[in-house]
């Protein structure tokens, strides 16, 4: 049994991504799709004293490219780090998180959306001991058709069991996985526990660096997925 999810890369995306990394034995990076304004590829969400701030990576305003074709430049970097840092530096793991996430902002350049978005995804992985396979969907063949795509880079990857994110219920048909033999099975991203965290009231839906930073190692019991 084989367990594939595929999934647009996002930037820096929240616990519930890396939890579906975990719970597949590969995770294929969907960056052949169309890039979409205001959506988690290029930005997510932190916490601050005034609430949930934005950080987004500028991309320039034309849409009509794949989100691996997203070039970026460094200027971004710089400022984003600077926020984590001033809006996280009372957190309890911040340091221990910092020796390897601030490189990444300030001593790398990224040529392009996809690098970047992998980049910082594989290194969080490491850190939470993830060892799922993460490939990139021009690694294999695409062919034509919305849901025939995922069916067919599904097989190409081995596996036999295609796990979803609940949003595609609205358009994925369960049938064309049946009829290649691959079991379709939906994620469930209700009922994670609440964390200790600054900054006013609990939000779930921030960046996995608010986890990250306010719980360090012990973040795996705030997850279903991840064990240590």
């Amino acid at each position: 049994m084989k367990k594939v999810a595929i999934v647009q890369s996002n930037y820096i995306p929240w616990k519930g991504y890396f939890d579906m990394i975990a719970a597949v034995d590969e995770f294929i990076l969907y960056d052949d799709m169309q890039f979409t304004k205001n959506d988690w590829r290029n930005r997510n969400q932190i916490k601050t004293p005034q609430g949930t701030q934005w950080l987004t990576v500028p991309v320039g305003k034309d849409i009509s490219r794949r989100i691996r074709d997203v070039a970026l430049d460094s200027r971004w970097q710089v400022k984003h780090w600077k926020s984590l840092e001033s809006n996280y530096r009372r957190a309890p793991h911040f340091d221990e998180i910092a020796v390897w996430l601030e490189p990444l902002y300030m001593a790398q350049s990224y040529a392009n959306l996809s690098q970047m978005n992998r980049q910082f995804i594989e290194v969080v992985c490491s850190y939470l001991g993830i060892k799922t396979v993460i490939s990139n969907s021009w690694d294999y063949t695409l062919v034509d058709g919305k849901i025939e795509r995922l069916v067919d880079l599904c097989r190409q990857a081995g596996g036999t069991e295609y796990i979803s994110g609940p949003a595609a219920k609205d358009y994925i048909e369960e049938r064309v996985f049946t009829d290649m033999g691959i079991k379709l099975s939906w994620f469930d991203y209700s009922g994670y526990s609440e964390y200790p965290q600054l900054w006013g009231e609990f939000t779930h839906g921030v960046t996995i660096l608010d986890l990250l930073f306010n719980c360090g190692m012990s973040s795996p019991n705030y997850m279903r997925h991840v064990t240590q």
